[in-house]
Parts: structure tokens; sequence; C-alpha cells
């Protein structure tokens, strides 16, 4: 029917590492899902993150904003309900929306403009309120040296609610397909957000076996010299110098959790072809961040070197965007707003780019940019003097790291794709980081940023305490299934 708008299925997952994928030149096969839907539509290989940590990044996607916009740079930091999301845009459109999983909200707003949210995310919806338990896998979700010490095949409480998320969405389509037949034309948006492959790096026994012996070897070695932030960092988080059996059972693990999630991706496209809305539905897949594996001695995310900061972009959207193609655009993911937003038609305030036209033709007018932030702290909670606000930009060739009272850091991507030297104190390219420290710096008061963090850390140091005595109900919330229980398999001897 000419002029009929789109349903649209965005996909998410949690710290999925763009090279970990067949269609971005992984050869261990664990990703055949997300293949053929690269291959029904167009690969972007240039989409950074807004932020290479959870819930700055997933904000800034739902807005159209940087974290700085937001002001959400940490995974506490509660975002503005007044702020327009996708979900309201589309809403206001006329869409049915729908929530399904993670999104990693938090406060008293937990849908954000979506009509529905099934599921809910793991984590507390209020600092402080206490949270499932991961069994003899606490604290190897976060960035401590544990995580990878506790790595291997075994039971992941993610990996059980990401199940659960599959199962509602692929109920949610059908359900859709059903009052579509009865005559209900509502284009619709929805949301599944995955959880998988976040640590714990432990993956399903099946999983983890089918996964032996085809995870790749690693590319970067630990650098000789480091750059003073990563020392600290390694050191403050006990990686200064990694176990190489541990490293090995992290990798794979993590392997085996891509080869779980894309199951379960595969379970919700079958759904949506089964309803019959695969011909006129813009499908997204990304992640929010990606993960280090152990490349440069580094795990989980954090960094703004490619391993953490470059992300996976898939869109398909049959006779509208070609298949089979590729496109080396650089961008962040505060383009998803105004992308849902252009293909259905809807009002959208401005923020971010769509990249519908680059989608569509890979000559289209387009300016090669992307920026990140990280309001990056050594401990938890944030004390000032450990506070180091730091800011990417991906211009062209050319990355600029940005670390306050640090050297800054300059990477030429055509020259050095893994980004191994630094070209800062290069006296040949002093004008090319003069002028990307200047752009990068536009309208970014780090000093400002950094107060606002000790500021906002204030705050919700109160929230978190008054969480702790009040126990706040809990609006969406995924908990872990009676009788199950988080942890690792024991080798035998």
């Amino acid at each position: 029917m000419p002029g009929k708008r789109p349903n649209v299925l965005f996909i998410l997952s949690d710290q999925h590492a763009q090279r970990v994928a067949g269609c971005y030149g992984d050869p261990a096969g664990v990703t055949p899902n997300l293949d053929a839907l690269a291959a029904a539509g167009t690969v972007f290989d240039g989409a950074y993150c807004a932020s290479p940590i959870c819930g700055p990044s997933r904000m800034s996607l739902m807005t159209g904003r940087q974290p700085h916009e937001n002001r959400c740079w940490l995974n506490t930091d509660v975002l503005n309900s007044g702020t327009p999301t996708f979900a309201h845009a589309l809403g206001a459109a006329g869409y049915r929306t729908a929530l399904v999983g993670r999104m990693h909200f938090i406060g008293s707003d937990q849908t954000h403009g979506f009509d529905e949210r099934l599921i809910g995310d793991h984590s507390s919806n209020w600092p402080g309120n206490p949270t499932f338990s991961h069994g003899d896998l606490s604290g190897t979700s976060g960035p401590a040296a544990v995580s990878v010490a506790k790595s291997g095949a075994g039971t992941n409480a993610y990996d059980l609610k990401d199940r659960d998320t599959a199962a509602a969405a692929v109920d949610w389509l059908r359900g859709a397909g059903t009052a579509r037949a009865e005559g209900d034309d509502t284009p619709f948006l929805l949301t599944v957000g995955f959880m998988l492959p976040h640590p714990p790096y432990v993956a399903d026994p099946d999983d983890y076996a089918a996964v032996a012996g085809r995870v790749p070897d690693m590319r970067q070695d630990v650098p000789g010299e480091d750059h003073p932030w990563f020392e600290r960092w390694k050191r403050e988080r006990g990686i200064a110098e990694l176990d190489a059996a541990g490293t090995q059972r992290a990798r794979q693990a993590y392997w085996g959790m891509v080869r779980r999630l894309d199951g379960l991706i595969g379970d919700v496209l079958g759904a949506l072809d089964e309803a019959g809305f695969a011909d006129d539905t813009l499908v997204i897949y990304s992640s929010d961040h990606g993960d280090h594996l152990g490349e440069r001695g580094l795990f989980w995310k954090h960094t703004f070197y490619d391993e953490s900061a470059r992300v996976p972009f898939v869109v398909r959207w049959p006779g509208k965007v070609p298949a089979g193609e590729r496109r080396p655009q650089i961008f962040d993911l505060t383009s998803i707003p105004s992308t849902i937003a252009e293909a259905a038609g809807a009002r959208w305030n401005g923020y971010g780019r769509s990249v519908l036209p680059v989608a569509r033709d890979g000559a289209a007018a387009w300016e090669d940019v992307a920026f990140s932030e990280n309001g990056c702290t050594v401990t938890n909670p944030v004390p000032t003097a450990e506070t180091v606000v730091q800011r990417m930009i991906r211009e062209g060739r050319y990355k600029l790291n940005y670390y306050h009272g640090m050297p800054p850091q300059l990477f030429d991507l055509e020259a050095d794709p893994d980004e191994r030297v630094d070209l800062a104190d290069d006296p040949a390219n002093a004008a090319t980081r003069e002028r990307l420290l200047a752009r990068v710096l536009d309208g970014w008061d780090p000093e400002a940023i950094r107060v606002s963090l000790d500021e906002r850390e204030r705050d919700t140091d109160i929230m978190r305490t008054w969480a702790r005595q009040t126990r706040p109900p809990e609006a969406y919330r995924w908990d872990m299934p009676a009788g199950r229980v988080s942890g690792v398999e024991q080798e035998e001897n």
C-alpha cells in the first residue's frame, strides 16, 4: 500500500564487540542469524557508542543527545522524564510502542514513552534497592578481576533473563500478527533489549562446548609503554597482569554467549516473519558498546579503543534499504532516534543524524564524525581526586581521545587500524591534534562536568540511602527463577 508506515523492530544487545560476528569478519561461525540479517540488509562499519558505559550509552541512543546533554554519565544517573525519546516520537505519530527486556532506566520512570514494558531490567530501578544475587558469580558482572577468574561454562543469570526476553518478544509478535489478521493495521515499534554477552563471562555448557577450538587468537598484545590512564585503570581493577588460562576461558565463554544471543535473535526474527511482518518492518540491530576480551591486556568496556567503542550496526528494510551492501561512514548511536523517526514519518527534534540517506545511497553527503564520552572513575563511589572525565572524537581517519588532566591520544586509523601508534606528540601531526582538541572541547567543559559528576554522586548517595531505608517498589523488574543459581561448573580433576 503506497504511503504505508513501516513497523520498527529495534534489537539492542549489551557489550557485543563488533568484531565478534561473522558479518564483521569473525571466523568462528557463531552468528548465523545476524549474518543472514546482514545479508538481507546493509552493514555499517563505522558505528560508535556515545559512551562506553551501559546506562549513559543507552540514554543517548534513546534521546539522540550526547551524555553531557542528557546529564547522564554514570549507570546511576536518571534520565529526565521530560526529555523525548524515539518511543515518545513514534507514540505521538500513532504507533503502538513496546519495550521487552533490558534498557537500564533508573528512577520512577521505567517506560520513557513506551506504551508497554515486559520483563523489565535485572537491576534495581533504584540505586540502593537490593538486586538479585549472582550466587557464586557475585562481583563478576562488573569491572573486577574476579570476572575473569570465575569464567567458563555454567549458569549465567543473564542468559536465563534473555531467554525470558526472547520468549516474551515472540509472544508479543504473535499477538500483533493475530491483531493484524483481525484488521488492526496500527504500526508498531518493538524494542527488544538483551543482556548478553555482558559478563559474567559464563556461557551455557552447550554453548561453551560448541565454540571450543573456534575462538580466534587475540590480535593485540599488552603495550610495552601504556597511557597513564590505563596503567592506573589496570592496577585498580586488578588486571595489571592477566592469567592466560582465565583469559582463554573468558574469551571462550564470550563467544559462547554470542552464540546464545544469536539464537535468541533468530527466534525473534523468525516470529516477525511468521507473523507476516518481515517485508514491511525496519529492523535495526546494534549494541550499547563492545568489550576488550583481553586485547591490550584489557577486559570489559570503558575505553575509546575500537574494541570497546565501536559497535555492530545492521539495518534491514526490504525495498527501502539495499541488501548485501556495506557502509564505511562514521557516526555514533545518537543517530538511532532520528533514523527511526524518519522511517516512521514521525516528528523529531533534530538531535542526532538519520543514517537512512547513506543506507539507501552510499554516495550521499555525510560528515564522518562520531563522539563518545566517559565520566570514568577509578573507584566507586566517585571521589573528586579520582574523576577523569574523557571524550573521544573520531573524524575521518583520525581519532583523538581526551583525558582531562592527562595527555591525549591521537591515532590515524587508516594507517594504524589497531591504534598502536600514538601520534599526539608527533610534530608532523600537531595541526591535526590541535584542531581535534578544539573540536572535542567545543561546548564541552571537562572541569564543569567533573564538578557536576561529584554533585550527582552526592545526590545519588542520598537517593541510595533513601532506597535502602524505604525499599521503594520496583515497577519493572526481572528476578532469578526460584531454584536457579548462577555459577561456574566445577571441572573434573
